[in-house]
C-alpha cells in the first residue's frame, strides 16, 4: 500500500510539474511572439489590471486560452493517453512488458526537459536574471529623489501634453524606412517657427511601455517596486479596479493642481487597462475621457478598433472641441489648464482605419504617418486659434517601438546604435526664465517630469524632480542622479530600492 501511494503521488507530482513547465513555456512563447522582451515589473503591473474591452481584449483572451486552458489540456491528455497504456499493458504478457523503473525515468526526463526549457524560456523573455540581480544593488533610489519645490507661479500658463504610442525618433528615418512617418507633424512644428527639441532623448533604463513612460515623465522615477492596492478581496478576477497607484508619489497633476490648474485626459483605450485611470485621478486629473466615455457619446462602431478604441482621427477631433472649451473657460475664469491626450492608432497589432491610405508595402509605416498627420492637423488648430501665445505643448513618444518575434522592422532596428524618442516642445515666446533658449540635449525620459512643471513657467528649486533635471538647465546640479556615470546611472535605475518604492506605493490618502 505505501509504494502504491508513492507511486500515486510521484504521478500527480510529474504532472503538476509538467502543467507547470507548459504554463512557462507557453508565457515565454507568447511574450517573444506579441512583445519581444519584456521585463517582470511591466508583467506584474500590466497583469494587475487588465481589461478584455478596450484593453488588447483579444490579447487577453489568447493569455486565458494559452496560459489557463490549453496547458491543463495538454496534461490531462498526457495524463489519459499514459492511463490507457498502463492499462493496456496489464492485459499483455508479463514476459515482453518493459521494467516500470524505464517509463518511469524517460518520463521523468521529459517532464525534467519541459520544466527547465520552459523556466529559462520564461525567465529569458521577463529579465528574471536582471530583476534579482536588482535586489543586491547598493544603489537606493531615495537618496537622489527630489520633491518639486515650486518657487513661483507668476509666468504660469496653460500646457498641452501629446503621448505618441510607440513614437520612436527612428521612424523618422526616410533613409532607412520606406517614407518619414513624422513629416507632417514636423512640418507643423518647424525649429523656424519656434519648436524646439531635445535632441537624443533616451527611453528609460527599463522602460518601455506605456504607464512606464506616462509615470517616468510625470513622476520622475522608473516605475517598479511593487502594485496598487486593490480594491477588492482580489486581483485575480478580469477587470478588478485599483484603489490608489501611487499615492505617496508627488506628481506632475498634483504640482498642477496645487498652483491652480484642472487637469484633463483624452484617449482612445479604456483607461482601467494597467490602471491608468486610477493613476490619473490619483495624481490631480478631474477628467478622464476614454473608450467608455467616446461610446456615451455616440461614437460609431466605424470609429472603433475592436481590440484597443477610438481612431485618433477622432480622438483627435473631440480634442479640438475640448481644447476650445479649457481656453474659454481659461479667459473667463483665469484658471489654466493641462490638457494631456495619449494616441492609439499605432499600437500593434496593426489596425488600418478607413480614414488612412496605405502607401506603403508595411502597413504600419502608413498608419505611423496617418496618425501623426491628425496630431499634426491638432497643433495646426492652436495655432490657427492663437491657443500658442499662452500655451505650452509638449509631444513625445511614450516608449520605443516593441520588437516582437515577427516584427517586420528588425532588419532596421535590431541593430540600431541610437533609438531615440521623438519629441516637440512649444514654449510661448521660446524661452524658460533663466534658460538661453536652448534645450539640454541627451538624458532619459526622466528629466521630463521638470521639463514639464517649466514649460508649464513654474519656478523649480535647483530645476529638480524626482530623478531628473529640466532640460532647460544647461547645467546638470553635482550630486543629482543625472550627473552620475552611465554605469552606476543604469544600476541606480535597476535596484529594487524597496524602501523607496514601499512609501511611493503607499496610499497617503485613503480612498473612501
Amino acid at each position: 500500500m505505501t509504494r502504491r501511494v508513492g507511486v500515486m503521488v510521484g504521478r500527480v507530482l510529474l504532472y503538476v510539474l509538467l502543467w507547470a513547465g507548459l504554463v512557462l513555456l507557453v508565457a515565454a512563447t507568447g511574450i517573444r511572439f506579441l512583445w519581444g522582451e519584456i521585463s517582470v515589473n511591466q508583467m506584474i503591473l500590466n497583469l494587475v489590471s487588465v481589461e478584455t474591452d478596450g484593453g488588447g481584449g483579444p490579447l487577453v483572451w489568447m493569455g486565458i486560452l494559452g496560459l489557463g486552458v490549453l496547458p491543463v489540456l495538454i496534461t490531462v491528455g498526457i495524463a489519459l493517453w499514459q492511463h490507457s497504456r498502463r492499462n493496456r499493458r496489464l492485459h499483455r504478457d508479463e514476459g515482453i512488458r518493459r521494467p516500470p523503473w524505464v517509463t518511469r525515468t524517460v518520463s521523468t526526463a521529459l517532464v525534467a526537459t519541459v520544466v527547465l526549457g520552459g523556466t529559462t524560456a520564461f525567465s529569458s523573455a521577463v529579465g528574471m536574471g536582471d530583476y534579482i540581480k536588482a535586489a543586491n544593488s547598493e544603489y537606493d533610489l531615495g537618496r537622489y529623489h527630489v520633491e518639486p519645490v515650486v518657487t513661483g507661479d507668476e509666468q504660469k500658463r496653460n500646457l498641452v501634453l501629446i503621448y505618441l504610442e510607440s513614437g520612436e525618433a527612428t521612424l523618422a528615418d526616410g533613409q532607412l524606412f520606406e517614407k518619414d512617418a513624422f513629416a507632417s507633424l514636423k512640418d507643423a512644428t518647424q525649429e523656424s517657427d519656434g519648436w524646439q527639441s531635445i535632441d537624443d532623448l533616451q527611453q528609460y533604463r527599463g522602460g518601455g511601455w506605456t504607464m512606464a513612460g506616462l509615470v517616468s515623465t510625470q513622476c520622475g522615477i522608473p516605475l517598479k517596486g511593487g502594485a496598487p492596492t486593490a480594491s477588492s478581496d482580489s486581483l485575480n478576477d478580469l477587470g478588478d479596479d485599483v484603489a490608489t497607484y501611487l499615492g505617496g508619489t508627488t506628481c506632475l497633476g498634483d504640482v498642477l493642481a496645487e498652483h491652480g490648474y484642472t487637469s484633463t485626459f483624452l484617449g482612445g483605450a479604456n483607461a482601467s487597462f494597467a490602471a491608468k485611470e486610477t493613476f490619473l485621478r490619483d495624481h490631480g486629473y478631474s477628467e478622464v475621457k476614454d473608450l467608455a466615455h467616446w461610446r456615451a457619446a455616440g461614437e460609431p462602431a466605424t470609429s472603433f478598433r475592436s481590440d484597443w478604441g477610438l481612431s485618433d482621427q477622432r480622438l483627435l477631433a473631440h480634442a479640438r472641441d475640448e481644447i476650445d472649451a479649457l481656453h474659454a473657460d481659461a479667459e473667463a475664469t483665469g484658471t489654466p489648464f493641462n490638457l494631456s491626450i495619449l494616441t492609439l492608432d499605432t499600437h500593434e497589432p496593426v489596425h488600418v482605419h478607413d480614414y488612412c491610405p496605405v502607401d506603403t508595402a508595411n502597413e504600419l509605416t502608413s498608419v505611423f504617418s496617418c496618425s501623426m498627420t491628425e496630431v499634426a492637423g491638432f497643433v495646426d488648430h492652436m495655432e490657427e486659434k492663437g491657443y500658442l501665445d499662452d500655451t505650452a505643448v509638449v509631444i513625445m513618444g511614450d516608449h520605443l517601438k516593441h520588437m516582437n518575434a515577427n516584427d517586420q522592422f528588425h532588419e532596421q532596428l535590431d541593430h540600431h546604435p541610437n533609438r531615440t524618442i521623438f519629441n516637440r516642445l512649444w514654449i510661448p515666446g521660446s524661452t524658460v526664465d533663466g534658460s538661453n533658449g536652448a534645450l539640454r540635449a541627451g538624458g532619459d525620459q526622466l528629466n521630463l517630469y521638470p521639463t514639464l512643471l517649466e514649460a508649464a513657467g513654474l519656478t523649480l528649486k535647483d530645476r529638480q524632480a524626482g530623478l531628473g533635471v529640466s532640460a532647460f538647465a544647461p547645467e546638470i546640479p553635482a550630486g543629482s542622479a543625472q550627473a552620475m556615470d552611465p554605469g552606476p546611472y543604469a544600476e541606480l535605475l535597476d535596484s529594487r530600492s524597496a524602501d523607496f518604492y514601499a512609501e511611493a506605493w503607499t496610499d497617503t490618502e485613503p480612498v473612501p
